[in-house]
């Protein structure tokens, strides 16, 4: 090895895992986003490293009131704590970007005085008047003609006599930029396929590709993981990099969520809840939404894939990241839920369901007993909170609809003379609880000479509806007498 490979596998050794995640608060907090987020996290505590989190809010026309608190918020909600930002602190700050403007403008200043930068007074009307002409002179690559920076004597001080000015850098000729990324391996660009390209605004807040290098180096990042609609900005960040000395991170760029028709995953699409916030207002947990969006793009290596925070970190390979997109099965999402609903205990699953029992106003009237009850009936069903709501309202609806093989079963003969019987048992119930309704099932059956299926399929059906579900005597003492003897009548 050279002595240059030699220092480099020296340092990886006993450098420090460094990563950020930095969101901006131009919208919420989204699947694809909470991704990268948990994906840096789950990199850095499984080195030992460090999670960072900047907020990159330079773009002040489209941030969202609200919008930095709550993507900070449903963070936190997930399970994803960092290590240094501007509410626990750190050594690197100021950790907003609005807050670093001295420090970029100390950086550009640099460039220019190196030859590396220049400034740029020309207007928006001249610049589309010039591609325009590269148009139509058919110019493979339509780039600025670097007027600014060539003009001399009396152009030039006419130019800079309109005060108004972008800083451009200057791209060098004839350079690749290459760079080994984690997922993709060996990716490269030449340096003429960009122009000049703006590193500062005119009001003096740089673009995102210069003010990430600059923060990404001065905050010691050494690792990269983000979407893989950034791999065309690395190149231009690797200008950054080279025009200072400064050592390029590694990079990670993650495929493309797709929804379960292949199409990526847009906050557009309406058939797939998008928000973090959603989610959580729907009732799922977030532990089971961290284990769901862990498996989003990266395989654990093992068969089993209900784990925990601990074993998420524990686990997590960089080297496991997929090629391929990734797609949100809503499926999934709803097992991984539902196995994490399974395992909370009864008062947990209430607190849960609450807040959509009371806004329907399913509670009125009703005891925290016959909560809990409702609650225990539908545990294992359950795949979020909110769905209790749906589940009550087809449990308790005034009509029940049979499908086809259920009102195929119940035509049979003998069902009637069954039906009679039970509704007979539970006429003479004093306590209609589940004890008293076992017991009733068993002297119907004995009565109209029924038993197994035969016995229990009609007595199901004709008070529920369906043919499978929760505990019947259960169910129906949670449906109350008068409501079920009401719907054998009707079968009957």
């Amino acid at each position: 090895r050279s002595r240059r490979q030699r220092q480099m596998c020296i340092r990886d050794r006993f450098m420090t895992v460094r990563v950020r995640y930095a969101p901006s608060p131009t919208g919420f907090l989204h699947i694809g986003n909470a991704r990268t987020a948990l994906y840096n996290y789950l990199f850095a505590k499984h080195h030992g490293g460090d999670f960072i989190l900047r907020i990159e809010d330079t773009d002040i026309e489209r941030n969202v009131e609200g919008g930095e608190e709550s993507q900070m918020n449903y963070l936190r909600w997930l399970g994803i704590e960092w290590d240094e930002s501007f509410d626990v602190g750190g050594e690197y700050g100021p950790y907003r970007q609005l807050e670093r403007l001295d420090i970029y403008r100390k950086y550009v200043d640099e460039l220019i005085e190196k030859g590396l930068a220049y400034k740029c007074y020309c207007t928006s009307e001249e610049l589309e008047a010039e591609r325009e002409a590269m148009s139509t002179h058919g110019h493979d690559n339509i780039h600025y003609s670097r007027r600014c920076l060539n003009a001399t004597g009396e152009e030039l001080a006419e130019l800079e006599a309109r005060g108004e000015y972008v800083v451009r850098i200057k791209v060098p000729e004839n350079e690749v930029y290459t760079f080994n990324d984690i997922v993709r391996g060996e990716i490269s660009f030449n340096s003429e396929d960009f122009g000049d390209w703006v590193i500062m605004k005119s009001n003096g807040i740089p673009t995102y590709n210069f003010a990430v290098v600059v923060d990404d180096y001065l905050m010691k990042i050494t690792h990269v993981f983000r979407g893989e609609e950034h791999i065309t900005n690395t190149p231009k960040q690797m200008m950054v990099y080279r025009a200072f000395g400064w050592d390029v991170p590694t990079f990670a760029h993650m495929t493309l969520i797709v929804n379960e028709n292949g199409k990526k995953l847009s906050k557009r699409d309406k058939d797939t809840v998008q928000f973090i916030e959603q989610y959580a207002n729907m009732g799922y947990l977030p532990e089971a939404l961290f284990n769901f969006i862990a498996l989003l793009g990266w395989s654990p290596g093992i068969e089993e894939e209900i784990l925990s925070h601990e074993q998420l970190i524990e686990l997590f390979d960089e080297k496991r990241l997929s090629k391929s997109p990734s797609t949100f099965d809503k499926n999934k999402l709803s097992y991984i839920n539902n196995r994490y609903i399974k395992a909370l205990e009864d008062e947990e699953l209430l607190e849960l369901c609450m807040p959509h029992l009371v806004e329907e106003g399913i509670l009125e009237g009703k005891t925290t007993a016959w909560a809990m009850e409702l609650i225990s009936l539908f545990h294992d069903r359950l795949s979020y909170g909110a769905e209790i709501v749906d589940l009550y309202d087809e449990f308790f609806s005034e009509e029940l609809e049979l499908d086809e093989e259920a009102q195929a079963f119940i035509a049979q003969d003998g069902v009637s003379e069954t039906l009679k019987a039970f509704k007979t048992e539970l006429e003479a119930l004093e306590d209609f609880n589940a004890e008293g309704i076992q017991a009733a099932i068993k002297a119907a059956g004995k009565a109209a000479g029924a038993k197994g299926k035969m016995l229990f399929m009609p007595c199901r059906i004709a008070t529920t509806g369906q043919m499978h579900g929760p505990d019947l005597p259960k169910a129906l003492a949670l449906l109350g007498k008068d409501t079920v003897i009401s719907r054998i009548e009707k079968f009957i």
